[in-house]
């Protein structure tokens, strides 16, 4: 029995060090391979979601979650900017995608261009909240996820509430989750959005506050 557990805390460990979830950030972080696999299989997502949704085979159903129109970040420029700036430990981007999945579960939603970028943000701020030991509050992630912080606050309440609080994520089901990922990504889904130009004057706007706009200096890439 303890071979059979030293094998498997092995194969884990190896699992993890694949993924980039394993090793300290020294100086000038580089991004995790999770990172992209991640936001490959959101771009995956969100690109068959719009097509059943443009011929009909699905119906959107609007939330506070969506914007009116898709930020100027795609979404692995944007979770890489998170990851920059939020200094989130790898594990906490796993954990995001898996509240990410129990939320659309649960709430009967699609992930859409108007749409992700919002509940990633929330879902990666939930997460460090829960899973890190230090983390920034509402403000910060605000003004890396480019929305006002109001606006942040109301997300993180409905994320929450659509998930009923249940933030518990169990050793075995990460691991379950960080071997569903790694299959994902051997299986060739290399899905690649031309990448977009940062552009410091462009905001994303929210259908329910179109006069959302934030400025942040301190960074690089505008905001979305």
């Amino acid at each position: 029995m303890a071979s059979l557990e030293l094998e498997i805390e092995d194969v884990s460990s190896e699992l993890y060090l694949a993924l980039g979830l394993k090793g300290k950030r020294k100086g000038v972080p580089r991004t995790p391979r999770v990172l992209s696999i991640i936001s490959s299989l959101l771009e995956r997502s969100v690109q068959k979601n719009e097509k059943l949704l443009e011929t009909g085979e699905k119906k959107d159903v609007i939330t506070i979650f969506h914007g009116l129109r898709a930020p100027g970040l795609s979404i692995r420029q944007y979770i890489e900017r998170i990851f920059k700036y939020s200094s989130c430990s790898p594990s906490c981007f796993v954990v995001a995608h898996i509240y990410m999945d129990r939320f659309l579960q649960r709430g009967n939603v699609h992930l859409t261009s108007l749409n992700v970028h919002r509940i990633l943000i929330t879902s990666v701020m939930v997460a460090a909240k829960f899973l890190d030991d230090a983390f920034f509050n509402n403000a910060y992630y605000a003004k890396v996820g480019g929305v006002t912080t109001a606006e942040m606050n109301r997300l993180e309440i409905k994320f929450l509430f659509s998930l009923d609080f249940r933030l518990q994520v169990t050793v075995d089901a990460f691991r379950r989750h960080c071997l569903h990922l790694e299959k994902e990504a051997n299986g060739g889904y290399q899905i690649e959005r031309q990448i977009q130009m940062c552009r410091l004057e462009e905001g994303w706007q929210n259908a329910e506050e179109a006069t959302c706009t934030v400025n942040i200096q301190r960074v690089s890439c505008g905001t979305v």
